[in-house]
């Protein structure tokens, strides 16, 4: 009777220990396909130097959090600040804002994103030969600029944006993490709340599209950017400024299937998401949504340039706003 309790207790005693290194063995698995991306939730300042040196202390602190990859808000060198488009030379002296792809603010990321080995999406208005363009680039972990994305729906409704000259396209890339690759898109504010920038990230392969920001956060907005998630099995990353105002800040995180990872407060800081690749990649791969049962060749419409009232809209400078000329 002893001998055959004890062997009871052996069984059991074997069956907890295999059950707990399965169990052991799966939260390992799941650790090694999980990446941290930070938000780093800034206040606005229009000096570009200081921008720089704080978005330096702010990539730090990110990666001390162990973050893989660190994430702007929109236009970050300017605070996304503008000019008086109605005081004397103020579209030279807005031009004047803009800095190079090739300059010293990019190229300071680019060291620091080697130092630290952790990839970085720096944002600023770009210089150009005409109008600038409000550009994101994103920079891996060895330093290399592996894609500059200018903002395509630019907010033609204002001055500053009708002082832009938009992008051309969306694009994604291959961001080399610790974890293998991952397919990374990138859009900005505005594009966000056009259902057409996430849904042709999701057509090219982005797995994560990250999205500098500069607007109130309001509950539309979030619910907005949420769905742009799980419409298209992407995880959905954005960061804001920070404010006194509650609607600023609420940097936020959604995954691949539309549920909340993470929404900041108003408040200064670095806020850490963990996003899951694996499971993301499990999603794509099993959902309804995405590009599984669209149905491409009936929406012809949706490439008309057409426009009917009540939608004839003018630019930020009184003129009819001309969508094929941008």
């Amino acid at each position: 009777m002893i001998n055959k309790y004890c062997y009871l207790l052996f069984l059991l005693f074997t069956l907890v220990t295999i059950n707990s290194a399965a169990q052991q063995d799966v939260a390992n698995m799941k650790k090694e396909s999980e990446l941290k991306i930070a938000m780093l939730q800034m206040i606005s300042r229009s000096d570009t130097l200081l921008n720089m040196n704080i978005g330096d202390e702010f990539c730090r602190k990110a990666k001390s959090l162990n973050a893989d990859i660190a994430l702007f808000p929109e236009m970050v060198n300017i605070g996304y600040s503008g000019v008086d488009f109605k005081a004397p030379h103020a579209m030279q002296k807005w031009k004047n804002m803009g800095v190079s792809r090739n300059g010293e603010f990019v190229k300071h990321f680019q060291k620091l994103a080697k130092e630290l080995e952790m990839a970085i999406v720096i944002t600023y208005l770009e210089k150009t030969d005409g109008l600038p363009k409000n550009s994101a680039s994103l920079i891996d972990r060895h330093g290399d600029l592996i894609m500059t994305y200018s903002k395509v729906h630019t907010v033609d409704a204002f001055p500053m944006e009708s002082a832009v000259t938009p992008g051309n396209d969306f694009y994604v890339k291959e961001l080399d993490t610790k974890i293998g690759n991952v397919k990374v898109g990138i859009m900005i504010c505005y594009d966000r709340e056009f259902p057409e920038s996430a849904r042709v990230l999701m057509l090219k392969g982005a797995e994560l599209i990250l999205t500098p920001n500069a607007c109130v956060l309001d509950s539309l907005r979030l619910r907005q950017f949420q769905v742009r998630a799980w419409e298209n099995a992407v995880v959905t990353a954005m960061t804001n400024y920070a404010s006194h105002d509650s609607l600023f800040g609420r940097s936020c995180v959604f995954s691949a299937e539309g549920t909340e990872i993470m929404i900041a407060d108003n408040k200064e800081g670095v806020y850490i998401a963990t996003i899951n690749m694996q499971d993301t990649r499990n999603t794509r791969s099993n959902t309804i949504w995405g590009n599984g049962y669209r149905r491409p060749h009936r929406y012809k419409e949706l490439i008309s340039p057409n426009v009917q009232e009540p939608f004839k809209r003018k630019n930020g400078f009184g003129n009819e706003f001309k969508r094929l000329e941008r």
